[in-house]
């Protein structure tokens, strides 16, 4: 059991948001052949008909015997990389087999919990209020601007560390912290530094 309370016990979070319900662009998959500057985007490798391969960062192609391929890294590995600023090797994809993710208004809010795919291609993500799913722990989540925010912009690249509760206040809530904390928490052991967000504004990807 989620330990959440049912649909009905949850304020009406649209009307307290003054009737504007924010909803975050979901993800789509791009063949990576059909992009520029592909230097750390977040990507997908795998074989129509058989299978995908998700959290990786990618580079830019390179040329090999008139082949173009794609350096791939786990994320973790990346983010490592970056962070300390060492070399790492990377192996390498051929170009056809990569698809890159992509924020686009036109991937919208699921209707469902099931719905059957091609396996032409990786699917699209769309978003999923976080009220909405279980278990959030390690997830990637999207945190969508509140009544009060003047920047009005989504804030990507964030992991779920808790599951909701109730705060001092009695908001229903969730921890995040930085996607880069989530990973050297599990590299160095150091704790990241996490932030209580309203579970109404938090959307997993």
């Amino acid at each position: 059991m989620s330990g959440l309370p049912d649909d009905a016990d949850f304020p009406d979070w649209d009307l307290l948001a003054g009737g504007t319900a924010r909803t975050p662009a979901g993800i789509e998959l791009v063949p990576a052949a059909a992009l520029r500057d592909l230097r750390g985007r977040r990507a997908i490798v795998g074989f129509p008909g058989l299978g995908w391969r998700a959290d990786l960062r990618i580079d830019d192609t390179v040329v090999q015997a008139s082949r173009t391929y794609v350096p791939t890294l786990p994320e973790q590995e990346w983010y490592r990389a970056e962070a300390e600023q060492t070399e790492v090797f990377a192996p390498l994809v051929p170009v056809e087999r990569v698809w890159v993710e992509r924020a686009s208004s036109a991937v919208t809010a699921a209707t469902n919990d099931f719905a059957l795919v091609s396996l032409d291609a990786p699917p699209a993500r769309p978003p999923r209020p976080a009220r909405e799913v279980k278990a959030v722990t390690g997830l990637r989540v999207v945190r969508v601007p509140g009544p009060d925010d003047k920047t009005g912009r989504d804030q990507r690249d964030l992991r779920a560390v808790t599951e909701a509760y109730n705060s001092a206040e009695g908001d229903i809530c969730i921890r995040v912290c930085r996607e880069l904390d989530w990973y050297r928490w599990a590299w160095s052991g150091q704790p990241p530094k996490t932030l209580e967000v309203p579970i109404h504004l938090l959307w997993v990807e």
